[in-house]
């Protein structure tokens, strides 16, 4: 069973400082395990102001691999882009801009099949392990209970013999990082804000819950998941599972 640890931030720009602060903790650690650290982010508001913080860190950026566990499929400059989102954040100046980005390629190939694809062949020639491992994997989680681009009553969620396929999700096609690569990660972060994710945090912590309701529960680590989340997220929530 997943297990989970909760800690807490009082609203989301607190949750965003607290998420700068434990992701440059993990990847600083990480480098002092190794050469190199991978880092998978996630797309959305909250984290948006966390990656700005978090590319003010003073790490050594130039060994840190930067991925998105998903994106749409749109170009690059589009407004709902997650990589024009990180370039604008992240890595827009200081210390983050150091950092090896690697964009999932979308429209500038012919099917969102073929940019599936050729993310997986990235993800390999960087990542080590079948499936490749991230150290650090920072999802979202949708108030539907999907993670990445896994969402309920879609494909995505069932493919496990490969690490990269297409999601389908609220209108778009979406590039995604699929349930086995996303469990492979040394350590997973879920960041989770909002009135509106009280439901789906509720799920994703209860161990009778079904993953074909909430696809968030396929990511199944060996270590604990760290969910920081703010209060508003948080109502009703008095344990982890």
């Amino acid at each position: 069973m997943t297990h989970y640890r909760i800690e807490r931030a009082s609203d989301g720009q607190a949750l965003a400082r607290l998420a700068a602060q434990t992701i440059a903790s993990h990847l600083d650690l990480a480098l002092d395990q190794r050469d190199r650290a991978q880092l998978a982010l996630s797309g959305g508001s909250t984290p948006a102001v966390a990656y700005g913080l978090l590319g003010q860190e003073h790490l050594p950026w130039e060994r840190v691999d930067v991925f998105l566990g998903d994106e749409r499929w749109v170009d690059a400059e589009d407004a709902s882009s997650n990589a024009r989102m990180l370039r604008q954040t992240l890595l827009k100046d200081g210390p983050g801009s150091k950092a090896a980005f690697h964009p999932v390629p979308t429209v500038s190939l012919p099917t969102p099949e073929e940019s599936a694809a050729s993310f997986a062949s990235a993800i390999q020639r960087v990542c080590p392990g079948e499936p490749p491992i991230f150290d650090l994997m920072v999802l979202g989680l949708g108030e539907d209970g999907h993670t990445a681009s896994l969402f309920p009553d879609t494909k995505a969620p069932t493919i496990t013999d490969r690490w990269t396929t297409v999601g389908r999700g609220k209108g778009l096609e979406r590039i995604t990082l699929t349930a086995p690569v996303l469990s492979a990660a040394r350590q997973v972060i879920f960041l989770v804000s909002g009135s509106g994710k009280v439901q789906a945090l509720s799920r994703l912590l209860d161990p009778s819950e079904s993953p074909d309701r909430t696809p968030a529960k396929l990511v199944t680590p060996r270590n604990e998941v760290l969910v920081l989340a703010d209060e508003a997220a948080l109502v009703g929530v008095t344990a982890a599972g």
